[in-house]
C-alpha cells in the first residue's frame, strides 16, 4: 500500500491516481495521524484493504501533497554509505541527524540560505519508515521494524573554514547544521510499505536537474547493508513510528544546486517527485556533474565540494 498526507494534515491511501480519504482511521492530523496509522497497521489492514476497493478517491491532480512525514520525530542519517560503483571499501559507520524543521513537502522549494558555501549538492537518497519502537536492534530482527520506505533529498551545504575538521566521535549521532536548513529535507510523494519493494538492496535511483540526468545509481552499491544500518543508528538512538533514515548516496553524480532548478528524484518502485530551488543571493555554479567532487569522493582524497567554488 502507499501512504499520502495531503490537503493540510489529511492521511490518504493512494488509489490507483487517486487518494482515498482514510483520516477516520487515525489519530489526529499531519504526523501525528500518519504515526498512529503506522502504530496501528496491522490491525487496520483489513480496513484500508477494503477501502483501497470500494473507497471514493479524489484525483491527486486535485490535492496538495503534504511530505507524507511533515516532522518526524528524528530524521536520522548514514554517511559515506556507499562504495562509488565499487571504488571504494566499506568505511566505518557514522552517521548524523537534520533538523526537524528540514523537511519539505513535493512542489516546494529549497531555499538557499546566506552562508559563505562552496557549493549546494543535491543528494538523492532512499528513505526507510520506521514502523515500531526499538533500541538496539540487531541487524538479524532490523526487517521487523521497516514499515516502508520513501524518496529523500539530503541538501547539503558544503562549508569549509581551512580548519581541520574535528574527528568523529564513535557511536554518537550530532546534529549536522550544514545539512539541516529549512527545506534541506525534501521528501515524498509517499510511503511504499515494505512488501511492496521487492529488494530495498537493489533500487534503481535517478535524480534529473530541469531533465538533465545527474543522480544514476543503484542502492546495491551501499558499503554497508540496510539491516546492518538500523543496528548502528538504533545502538545510539532509540526509534519511533514515523521515524525515518536517510540511507545515504552514491557521490557519482551529484550536483550544484541553484536559483531556478527544478530537481526530479525518482527511485524505482518507491515514487518520484518534484521541486524548486530559490536562492536570494543568485549565486551560481557550473552545471552538470560536479566530476570534482565525484573524483575526490571516489579516490579518497578530499571531502565533497572542498575545493569548488561559485563561478
Amino acid at each position: 500500500m502507499k501512504f499520502v498526507t495531503y490537503d493540510g494534515g489529511k492521511t490518504g491511501l493512494i488509489k490507483g491516481d487517486g487518494v482515498v480519504d482514510i483520516s477516520s482511521l487515525c489519530s489526529g492530523s499531519g504526523q501525528a495521524a500518519m504515526a498512529s496509522l503506522i502504530s496501528n497497521y496491522d490491525s487496520l489492514k483489513g480496513d484500508l484493504e477494503k477501502l483501497g476497493k470500494d473507497g471514493t478517491a479524489t484525483p491527486l491532480s486535485s490535492v496538495k501533497l503534504n511530505a507524507p512525514l511533515p516532522r518526524p520525530s528524528k530524521i536520522l542519517a548514514m554517511g559515506g554509505n556507499f562504495l562509488e560503483n565499487g571504488a571504494k571499501q566499506p568505511a566505518p559507520m557514522w552517521g548524523f541527524t537534520k533538523s526537524l524543521d528540514a523537511v519539505l513537502a513535493p512542489g516546494g522549494t529549497v531555499v538557499l540560505p546566506d552562508v559563505d558555501a562552496n557549493i549546494f549538492h543535491h543528494e538523492a537518497e532512499l528513505v526507510l519508515v520506521f514502523g515500531k519502537n526499538g533500541k538496539d536492534i540487531k541487524s538479524s530482527e532490523a526487517m521487523d521494524y521497516v514499515f516502508g520506505y520513501t524518496c529523500g533529498l539530503d541538501v547539503s551545504a558544503r562549508i569549509f573554514t581551512g580548519t581541520p575538521a574535528a574527528p568523529r566521535v564513535p557511536n554518537t549521532l550530532h546534529i549536522s547544521p550544514a545539512k539541516s536548513y529549512d527545506t534541506f529535507a525534501p521528501m515524498g510523494p509517499y510511503i511504499v510499505t515494505k512488501d511492496e519493494i521487492t529488494n530495498p538492496q537493489h533500487l534503481h535511483v535517478e535524480l534529473r536537474v530541469d531533465g538533465e540526468l545527474r543522480g544514476d545509481y543503484n542502492t546495491d552499491d551501499m558499503g554497508h547493508s540496510i539491516e546492518d544500518s538500523i543496528e548502528f543508528v538504533s545502538s545510539i538512538e532509540a526509534v519511533s513510528p514515523g521515524d525515518v533514515l536517510y540511507l545515504g548516496t552514491n557521490h557519482q553524480g551529484l550536483g550544484a544546486m541553484q536559483d531556478g532548478d527544478s530537481i526530479e528524484i525518482t527511485i524505482e518502485q518507491v515514487g518520484n517527485f518534484s521541486f524548486n530551488v530559490s536562492d536570494p543571493l543568485k549565486r551560481r555554479w557550473a552545471k552538470g556533474v560536479d566530476e570534482e567532487t565525484a573524483k575526490n569522493v571516489r579516490e579518497g582524497t578530499s571531502g565533497p565540494g572542498r575545493n569548488v567554488r561559485p563561478l
